[in-house]
């Protein structure tokens, strides 16, 4: 699952080795033993970026059918925590930087029209299954 955390038109996002061609990447992770979404969420948020957040609306549902993976996806605001103080050994690849990002950067990080569009509009349809990552622009 991953988080879409957007204060005063930036993302916050993720600079780590990726299986897509970009590097910069949304914070987020797998689910622990016993943990609900949510928690889940809450701890990868903070090992990844150091932010503390709190969860918000179910953006999107996504899959890949070839890796077995489905992406879930929720909105998410900055409660407090300290950009970058990233929990050594958290992710099993190397964090290289944590940043917000203005929108109209991510184009050139690597992030299609179509997911830049999706921020700055707040994700119409907010809870929907779309089909593969590309229908969001991933």
């Amino acid at each position: 699952m991953t988080a879409i955390v957007i204060e005063d038109g930036r993302l916050l996002l993720l600079n780590q080795d990726t299986d897509e061609e970009r590097s910069w990447s949304l914070p987020g992770g797998k689910l622990e033993e016993g943990e609900s979404l949510g928690e889940a969420l809450i701890r990868e948020v903070r090992e990844e970026t150091g932010v503390d957040v709190e969860v918000g609306r179910l953006l999107y549902l996504c899959d890949n059918v070839k890796a077995h993976v489905v992406h879930i996806t929720f909105e998410a605001r900055r409660t407090g925590g300290t950009i970058g103080n990233i929990a050594e050994g958290a992710d099993t690849r190397p964090i290289r930087g944590v940043k917000f990002v203005d929108l109209g950067e991510l184009s050139a990080l690597g992030f299609s029209d179509l997911f830049v569009k999706l921020c700055r509009e707040g994700f119409p349809g907010a809870g929907s299954y779309m089909g593969p990552k590309s229908a969001i622009g991933l």
